[in-house]
């Protein structure tokens, strides 16, 4: 048995891939490795632009129904001030706010409405360890880790910014480099405190936090290499740091009992220059790994699947070969993912880096900060590029919304 398209990796790229691919008619299997999508501290926004292709989907409506929070404005906390920064209330979408909602509810919600078209199969505990290659030289299939071989008319690595399939592919990865890594923890909310997606600095320290209802979600950065330094220190000066940067919520930090409670991201910004070869196409953060700069990785991903689909469905259902479209995929995606890829290393350059670095105190905020905070309809622009990216897709693969 051989099926049109195997997808690796049930992330949001792999299971919207595996969503429209299903939709137009083609045989799909999505293969993940883990036995559930349980996992903590993966990305949990769900931006306007993914929203709104749910929307033309006619699933929005079913998919709020999930528990989340939403967001719509940012702020940052600095020099004793207090500055917002974005606002996205004024979207032209269905959804002009981020969904705030655990990755893993997404997946389930992705997996089961493709679950509803008879070609789709989603095959979790299944590990793909090797691509199966054709002495022509295209890839037609992987190995999994018990050693069953599943072959398909194409391969989708969508698994992740480690992909074992584009390391074997030999395809060319660009490092463009983060001055930061972060870790991710979670502290349990006040009564009466909180706010949206709101950020505090201090020379040489930078901190993120979510509001997730009954908790903050929190993403304490630091310069890139001092995870071990900052443990060696200890989970007390860990939690002195947090109180010097957030004394509102000094008592809360006491929660922090044990450094299992801590998740390390090591930040990552690259991307392939070809995202192909015969067989075998790359998505999503096997194609570019996001900065979580914006949280946008989510979106991105999503957006490769859908201008995959667009590209790709139609000619795989009327018999074609996939292999001379693949670049058209590459080409079509290229633009957004690199300018927002710009976007987010103008920022990590100019403003987290020599934040990260700066031994002096901030006095006052930052121009460009004190801008957008005076002028409210400024705070639309970066509103606009966090909630919609650039060149976003709308869903036209065959067979879509029948």
């Amino acid at each position: 048995m051989k099926d049109d398209i195997l997808i690796v990796g049930g992330g949001p790229a792999g299971m919207m891939a595996g969503l429209l691919f299903a939709c137009a008619g083609l045989s799909v299997t999505v293969v993940e490795k883990h036995v559930d999508f349980l996992r903590d501290f993966r990305g949990d926004t769900v931006h306007p632009s993914t929203m709104e292709l749910f929307h033309q989907l006619g699933m929005l409506d079913e998919l709020l129904l999930l528990p989340h929070s939403r967001i719509d404005q940012f702020a940052l906390h600095i020099a004793g001030q207090k500055m917002r920064v974005a606002d996205m209330r004024y979207l032209p979408v269905a959804a002009p706010y981020i969904a705030m909602m655990p990755q893993w509810d997404l997946l389930d919600f992705i997996a089961r409405k493709a679950g509803e078209f008879g070609g789709f199969k989603l095959r979790m505990e299944t590990e793909a360890v090797a691509a199966i290659t054709h002495p022509s030289g295209r890839v037609c299939g992987v190995k999994t880790r018990s050693g069953e071989e599943l072959k398909a008319g194409l391969v989708i690595a969508a698994d992740g910014r480690r992909s074992i399939l584009r390391d074997e592919a030999k395809l060319p990865l660009e490092q463009l480099g983060a001055p930061m890594d972060v870790f991710w923890f979670r502290i349990d909310k006040p009564a009466d405190y909180g706010g949206d997606i709101f950020g505090t600095a201090r020379a040489g320290q930078f901190m993120i936090l979510i509001d997730r209802g009954s908790y903050f979600q929190c993403a304490y950065v630091f310069r890139k290499g001092e995870a071990k330094a900052v443990r060696e220190r200890g989970l007390p000066q860990f939690r002195d740091d947090l109180r010097i940067l957030m004394p509102d919520l000094a008592d809360a930090f006491d929660q922090i009992g044990d450094w299992d409670q801590v998740k390390m991201l090591e930040v990552a910004l690259d991307r392939l220059t070809c995202w192909h070869r015969p067989g075998l196409l790359a998505i999503g953060d096997a194609a570019h790994a996001m900065s979580p700069i914006g949280g946008v990785g989510i979106n991105v991903a999503v957006q490769d699947a859908v201008v995959a689909a667009n590209i790709l469905a139609g000619p795989m259902v009327a018999g074609e070969n996939p292999d001379p479209l693949l670049e058209q995929v590459q080409s079509a995606r290229w633009r957004s993912v690199t300018r927002m890829q710009r976007v987010q290393k103008i920022a990590q350059d100019q403003v987290i880096e020599p934040l990260l670095n700066r031994s002096k105190p901030i006095k006052r905020p930052f121009l460009p900060l004190r801008i957008l905070n005076r002028f409210g309809i400024l705070r639309r622009i970066p509103g606009r590029v966090i909630g919609l990216g650039f060149d976003r897709p709308s869903i036209d693969s065959p067979n879509a919304f029948d």
